[in-house]
């Protein structure tokens, strides 16, 4: 009881109403160890609120079953004085994340009409919960209705929370939970603004609503946006239950809130979390997101995640923590033709979602570039940014806007505001041939980087004529095109590897559907996400690895549902050793943003294939202990390990037996520092687990890398039994190549065991670097 006493009293000093208040306080996220709370309370919530009763209006969050301990807003010699504490392992300052924003089924090969397979094998999912941490949900829509369900699962502890514009009601056998956390932004922003936003799980936003769907949407039909895309909508696990964790608000997506709803997702009984969330990459045992999947996979919870749309440029993963299944994004074959026609008979190819009414198509309309338009600055005026725009020279003519700062919808309205009939939004340099279409709320398309180019030389050519001309365009929109080839195709915005935390470990994972996807969209909110569009759609289309993401989680439910016994390592193994790099001409995918081949730093081991991840044959499994063998040579000191896994960790002996690549992870990653040495080598030590036929054998193929030797021994893998596990050594030999100082040399290859009608196939990457 001396220790109670004794907490209690610097609690209440340290969160004393002068010092929460503190304007230079912030939050802060604090993990306690658990083996030190008294036994006498039974749960680390009912002890720390016990100890502050009278203190707790600076307390945001207490944690108790993915983390122990709690967030609060703190100074900086606050947090140092609590650092300090015997009892308080770490103390985390909060991340503001932000989002990474039917015919996906289809193009992943799950046909509902089909007699076996996944959907048939799993029972669509019917059993298992996929929580979704995001924006929250807009219950009413279809995509979310019982109808044909059995009773809610019996191991399920959520609730719905109920608020004024949010019955009890809202939830049913479908929407099995529903909650809010919102206690980390009102900290940082103060109390919210009621009047723009739900307190509540009610989606204000739309993007939860679209990613619930995609993940677990019901078969609805007529489904289409404006008139594009129609046909039958549908999630990858369409009988999967749902639960809506809201935590992401009108500033962004806080850290307490998130590490709070892993906390409850994991309590109330989620078999898979689905997270379109991210934010710069940190250590490990600084990133609330990493914490939270942890200890939600430590449970034998799934947990996928975006990896973000800062491509196509390198080192742009997030969410790269190993236990997580990190998506990436690539295109289907389905698109929405906008082109546009210049007064010079030249036609640019450009993509839109516009639901009318159109552009007169017997004329042409007056073209400029607003970086070109006189009164404006150039560069704000070519982004299109709001007052950057003069009146008099926009109306009645069509607007060439750049890309950037501001969103492409915003863009549009803005362009519509002064007095313009149309716009073409250019992609820059960086952002080069991909192209995103989104719903505007006037005749608008999006072009590539080349087209913009061509489409500025026009104007800026017309104009330096000696003719009386002027520039002019149109544009023609041609509706929704099935069957478009090639398919997939790596999404320009997707973010690309290397690990900037760990090189050892590749990441994106997977990629999938994550360009021009249909989904559920909320009532009052208009398509564009304008606040002035007054126009209303059950589904919409939108972009992203946001979109991805929620593809891995339905089809990790539907894995799970048909193999029951599978770990979330074993889930990811079978969606990352059968993906495949070609597209539909059976030739190697391409990066969109420069329509060359892409490479495993843009896809990770490739496209899913939901059909083939149900029989993969063999997987890499991993436990929670090898995860803290990673940890210990990742070179984490104890405490950093115990802030993450909540376990004190013996390093001793994982860093006598192997190194950070021998986590039993289904790629392989070598970065080679050049020091000197004409010959560099490693190993890899990797373990299977048999999954497919009880008496089969495996043999190994490898296509080493350029520059490289490879063996993997024993080059054959014989399995008496169902379940056995196996381990084969993998060794890798290269030369010094000749590099700058900083430099990098990346080549890659693939590993692969087959039985003859299964091949299991790994990355190999092999990265030499010329140190500084």
């Amino acid at each position: 009881m001396a220790f109670i006493f004794f907490l209690f009293l610097f609690l209440l000093t340290l969160f004393s109403p002068s010092s929460s208040n503190d304007l230079n306080s912030l939050t802060y996220i604090v993990h306690v160890d658990h083996e030190a709370k008294p036994s006498i309370f039974p749960t680390h919530r009912r002890w720390y609120t016990s100890s502050l009763t009278s203190t707790s209006s600076s307390i945001i969050h207490t944690y108790d079953t993915v983390f122990h301990g709690f967030s609060a807003r703190l100074t900086a010699q606050e947090a140092t004085q609590l650092l300090d504490h015997p009892n308080v392992i770490s103390v985390i300052p909060e991340q503001v994340r932000h989002l990474h924003t039917t015919r996906s089924p289809e193009f992943l090969g799950l046909r509902s009409t089909d007699k076996a397979g996944l959907l048939e094998e799993s029972d669509f999912g019917s059993d298992l919960v996929i929580g979704v941490i995001d924006t929250g949900i807009w219950p009413e829509r279809p995509s979310f209705d019982d109808r044909g369900l059995g009773p809610v699962p019996t191991k399920w502890k959520g609730q719905c929370v109920p608020s004024q514009d949010f019955l009890e009601t809202a939830c049913n056998r479908k929407l099995v939970g529903a909650k809010f956390f919102c206690g980390g932004y009102e900290a940082t922003n103060g109390k919210m603004n009621e009047t723009t936003e739900f307190r509540s799980p009610r989606d204000s936003d739309g993007h939860g609503t679209h990613t619930a769907s995609i993940s677990a949407g019901r078969y609805v039909f007529p489904a289409s946006t404006l008139g594009y895309a129609r046909g039958v909508a549908s999630g990858m696990a369409p009988k999967a239950r749902l639960a809506a964790y809201k935590v992401c608000w009108n500033s962004g997506c806080y850290d307490s809130d998130i590490l709070a709803a892993f906390d409850a997702a994991v309590a109330d009984g989620v078999d898979v979390v689905s997270l379109s969330v991210g934010g710069v990459v940190v250590p490990y045992y600084l990133d609330a997101i990493a914490i939270g999947a942890f200890g939600a996979i430590d449970r034998g919870i799934f947990v996928s995640a975006s990896a973000g749309n800062g491509g196509p440029g390198a080192l742009t993963v997030t969410n790269v923590a190993p236990w997580m299944t990190t998506v990436g994004a690539g295109t289907i074959d389905r698109d929405f033709p906008a082109n546009v026609k210049l007064g010079n008979g030249k036609t640019i190819p450009g993509v839109s979602v516009y639901g009318g009414p159109d552009l007169d198509p017997s004329k042409m309309y007056p073209l400029v570039y607003g970086g070109s338009l006189l009164g404006g600055d150039g560069y704000s005026s070519s982004l299109c940014i709001e007052g950057s725009l003069d009146p008099s020279l926009v109306k009645g003519k069509i607007v060439l806007c750049d890309r950037g700062i501001n969103s492409r919808a915003t863009k549009g309205e803005i362009v519509r505001k002064n007095g313009g009939v149309g716009m073409i939004i250019a992609n820059g340099v960086f952002d080069g041939e991909g192209l995103v279409a989104d719903c505007h709320v006037l005749p608008a398309t999006s072009v590539g980087a080349s087209g913009g180019d061509e489409i500025r030389r026009y104007i800026s050519e017309t104009a330096k004529s000696r003719s009386s001309k002027q520039p002019t365009a149109t544009i023609v929109f041609k509706g929704t095109r099935l069957g478009i080839r090639p398919a997939p195709v790596v999404a320009s915005f997707s973010a690309r590897g290397p690990n900037p935390e760990t090189p050892d470990i590749i990441k994106p994972d997977v990629i999938a559907p994550g360009l021009n996807i249909l989904a559920a969209w909320p009532d009052k909110i208009g398509p564009s996400g304008v606040p002035t569009d007054n126009r209303r759609t059950a589904f919409n289309i939108l972009s992203g690895t946001s979109m991805a993401c929620p593809h891995v989680s339905g089809l990790a439910a539907l894995l799970k549902a048909a193999h029951p016994d599978w770990s979330p390592a074993a889930i990811r193994s079978a969606l990352m050793t059968t993906a495949y790099t070609v597209d539909n001409r059976d030739v190697q995918m391409l990066d969109e943003s420069t329509g060359n081949a892409s490479s495993v730093m843009d896809y990770g081991s490739g496209h899913v294939h939901p059909t083939k991840a149900m029989d993969p044959g063999l997987v890499y499994d991993i436990t929670s202990y090898d995860y803290i063998n990673f940890l210990c040579n990742s070179n984490y000191t104890g405490t950093n390990i115990a802030t993450i896994t909540r376990r004190k960790a013996d390093c001793d002996g994982a860093r006598r037996a192997g190194h950070v690549g021998n986590l039993n992870y289904p790629s392989f990653s070598v970065v080679f520092q050049q020091y000197g040495e004409s010959k560099l080598s490693t190993h890899f030590i990797r373990t299977v687990t048999n999954v497919g036929d009880s008496d089969s054998v495996y043999e190994v193929k490898i296509r080493p890398t350029r520059g490289t030797t490879v063996t993997v021994e024993p080059k054959k893998l014989s399995f008496r039994r169902v379940g056995q596990k196996l381990s084969f050594v993998v060794r890798v030999t290269t030369t010094e190549v000749k590099l700058s100082p900083g430099a990098t040399s990346v080549e890659t290859g693939h590993i692969v065991w087959s039985d003859g009608k299964r091949n299991v196939t790994s990355p190999l990457v092999v990265t030499l670097q010329q140190p500084l």
